[in-house]
């Protein structure tokens, strides 16, 4: 399971030009499934998400957790997260899940999430318009199978 998070100071998504969702200050979260992922996978990687300290304290350090803040969370499913590029100029997406594993994870992580944070999500499966003003800029990459 792999995570692009984001600081943001706001974020929404929409689909089909309606907004479905928005947040304030929090993280946005792109979370990419492999049919090889499993609870595990997503315990790991919805604890360290909660628990990263990526916020600034009242020293300017960065040593605060979405929780410490009392943040919120964008979650949207992004297959391309799995693409490889290995071979020519087309990326191939053969390591992404398959949407009828991908969905129930995917829906397991966010519920993961919504326990201890408040939560919102992008549509799986639809073609949709993230926007977001990243607050940093913070971008971190994590990858339950890469736990660098």
């Amino acid at each position: 399971m792999r995570a692009l998070i984001q600081r943001i100071s706001k974020a929404y998504v929409e689909v089909n030009e309606k907004k479905i969702s928005s947040i304030d200050k929090g993280l946005l979260v792109l979370l990419g499934v492999q049919d090889t992922d499993d609870q595990t996978d997503i315990t790991w990687l919805s604890n360290k998400i909660i628990k990263m300290r990526l916020f600034e304290d009242d020293n300017g350090k960065m040593n605060q957790s979405i929780e410490d803040i009392k943040g919120q969370l964008l979650i949207v499913s992004q297959f391309t997260l799995h693409a490889s590029t290995k071979k020519g100029n087309r990326p191939s997406f053969m390591a992404a899940a398959h949407p009828d594993i991908a969905l129930p994870l995917y829906q397991t992580f966010v519920s993961e999430c919504q326990k201890q944070i408040p939560t919102q999500t992008g549509q799986f499966g639809a073609m949709m318009q993230v926007g977001l003003v990243n607050d940093g800029p913070v971008t971190i990459w994590l990858d339950s199978r890469n736990k660098e």
